[in-house]
């Protein structure tokens, strides 16, 4: 591996991460108040499955970022690079509308936007890089599960 390309790769997972780890910490009141006194859907993992499932997809759309950065420049490139950061910005003020203000029906459709959003991202990836884009499948997966969740939460805390 190239210098450089080592640089890009830790800067894209990184700042992927870092993105994940912020809203972390900014919610932790809210998800201890959400794990002892919101009501949850059938299906529920345990707490310890999200933090893990995160840091693992994070990793992925870093490495796919990176794949996308990569590449020659285009109009695709710019695009799906575009649609990374908004997705990833839709991703961080999620966790702050469910979990801190509880938002439940308003946090739902923000990641059903966000869900379309990771959608058009790996289609945009997938013109620019294959790789890049099926690492995004399960992001997609995940997120479809916690809509279900979001949904379910909605639906039994109202």
């Amino acid at each position: 591996m190239k210098h450089s390309t080592w640089k890009t790769y830790a800067f894209w997972i990184i700042l992927t991460e870092a993105v994940g780890a912020l809203a972390g910490l900014l919610t932790r009141e809210g998800t201890k108040l959400y794990a002892d006194s919101i009501i949850k859907p059938p299906l529920s993992p345990p707490a310890l499955v999200f933090p893990i499932a995160w840091t693992i997809l994070y990793a992925l759309m870093g490495v796919s970022a990176a794949r996308v950065y990569q590449t020659p420049a285009s109009a695709a490139r710019t695009r799906g690079l575009g649609l990374y950061l908004a997705q990833l910005a839709f991703n961080f003020f999620w966790s702050i509308i469910f979990f801190n203000l509880q938002a439940f029906g308003f946090a739902f459709l923000w990641l059903v936007v966000l869900w379309a959003l990771i959608l058009m991202m790996a289609f945009t990836f997938r013109r620019v890089d294959r790789p890049a884009a099926l690492l995004q499948i399960p992001y997609l997966a995940w997120v479809l599960f916690a809509g279900y969740l979001n949904f379910g939460v909605w639906l039994l805390n109202r």
